[in-house]
């Protein structure tokens, strides 16, 4: 009996050691912490708005408000087209999926900073962190998503039926989001870590992220820009083409090209890579410049 508790002690044991390289990153670990990213995902979704007035309501109310600003300030007064599609449903399918990159990049972000204190006392893989962000933010995705298709279920019954033409790319849907997750997690953790170092990198994030939703055809479609050079600078920008897939699939308008969602495909696989190095750089020793 006292062997067999003997036995039983060491297989719970855990060694923590450092890792052989940079760019390694234990996945069976990340796994075995899995209850603990649920637990965060969790938190961070009653966390979000615990104490407001309309509480969940607020993942309905900001994509509306945010709609109806872009149609009058883009659809009527600077008259922008949104190639012959109804300006709710153009704007809302851009709004979408920008809103959830950008929520998950600016909260991935701060992974160092804001839980500093927690990382100097307890150990668990760091990147659970910022995976349980980027999957906690479904949530609010996946509601915005639903006003989108009853915005959309409107006009295609009641309105302009028969006049939107959905086809079958719309079933890339889960292919760009997660396109979508991993250039934001890529980009965050790499911010997170550079600004551990250099914290006023981090006032410049709520700019970048706004220059960078005017570089994505977010509030306006890429048929618009006609100057091929300015053209193919927005086709570097790996959001467009995910962003253009998706008002193609849904709404019919827009460009569709496998070679460019191949091309957001490789640069989301890149920098994250890139992101995961310098993280695991970073975190062996970011207590001391935090």
């Amino acid at each position: 009996m006292k062997r067999h508790d003997k036995t039983e002690k060491m297989q719970k044991t855990t060694v923590i050691r450092p890792k052989e390289s940079i760019l390694s990153v234990d996945w069976g670990e990340l796994w075995r912490y899995r209850d603990l990213c649920s637990l965060l995902i969790k938190r961070n979704i009653t966390t979000q708005y615990k104490q407001t007035i309309l509480g969940p309501l607020w993942y309905l109310v900001q994509p509306l408000l945010t709609t109806v600003m872009y149609m009058v300030v883009f659809g009527n007064i600077a008259r922008i087209p949104t190639d012959g599609l109804p300006q709710p449903l153009f704007y809302l399918s851009g709004i979408c999926l920008w809103q959830y990159f950008s929520d998950c990049l600016t909260q991935t972000s701060s992974t160092f900073v804001d839980n500093a204190a927690l990382f100097g006392k307890v150990y668990f893989p760091r990147l659970v962190m910022p995976i349980a962000k980027v999957i906690s933010n479904l949530l609010r995705f996946s509601i915005q998503l639903g006003l989108f298709l009853i915005v959309y279920a409107i006009y295609q019954i009641f309105i302009m039926p028969g006049q939107i033409h959905t086809n079958i790319y719309a079933l890339l849907l889960p292919v760009l989001v997660l396109l979508l997750a991993l250039l934001a997690l890529g980009f965050g953790i790499l911010f997170t870590s550079i600004t551990t170092k250099y914290r006023d990198l981090q006032l410049l994030l709520g700019f970048a992220v706004s220059l960078w939703m005017y570089a994505t055809p977010v509030i306006y479609p890429l048929s618009t820009v006609t100057n091929n050079t300015l053209r193919m600078l927005m086709q570097l920008n790996p959001l467009t083409s995910i962003v253009e897939a998706f008002k193609y699939g849904m709404l019919g308008a827009g460009s569709f090209s496998w070679g460019m969602i191949a091309y957001s495909a490789c640069f989301a696989i890149v920098v994250l890579a890139i992101g995961i190095v310098v993280f695991n750089r970073v975190q062996r020793s970011f207590q001391d410049t935090v």
